[in-house]
């Protein structure tokens, strides 16, 4: 009984103060819109050099999209005819590329679960 009555108290207590807090808070002030983005420069808009270059390459049993971006070859996904597909990613400047099954960094953000109601 005398637990149940503390835990009431104590209820009752937090709300009275989180009322107390939302009756003094002060208004948000007045907000006002963005001025509207400006365009691109018309010689970095239309640059054919800034957009990927796809070249897709069919095999009997593959197919190769290569990926340039400055005509530097990026990473080149396979897809073969039976199976998962992959991504050669070049690493570095030495022209070497590393098998990977995705293009995900692996970074992984701390997920943990605090409360629940």
């Amino acid at each position: 009984m005398r637990s149940a009555l503390t835990r009431v108290l104590v209820v009752l207590t937090f709300a009275a103060a989180l009322h107390a807090m939302a009756a003094t808070a002060p208004p948000p002030p007045a907000l006002e819109p963005l001025p509207e983005a400006e365009p691109p420069p018309p010689e970095i808009a239309n640059d054919p050099e800034l957009e990927p270059q796809v070249t897709i390459v069919r095999h009997d049993q593959v197919t190769m999209e290569e990926y340039r971006i400055g005509g530097r070859l990026v990473w080149i996904k396979v897809t073969p005819q039976y199976g998962r597909p992959y991504y050669l990613v070049a690493e570095g400047a030495g022209g070497t590329f590393v098998r990977r099954d995705s293009l995900d960094t692996g970074l992984r953000v701390p997920m943990w679960l605090l409360f629940t109601f």
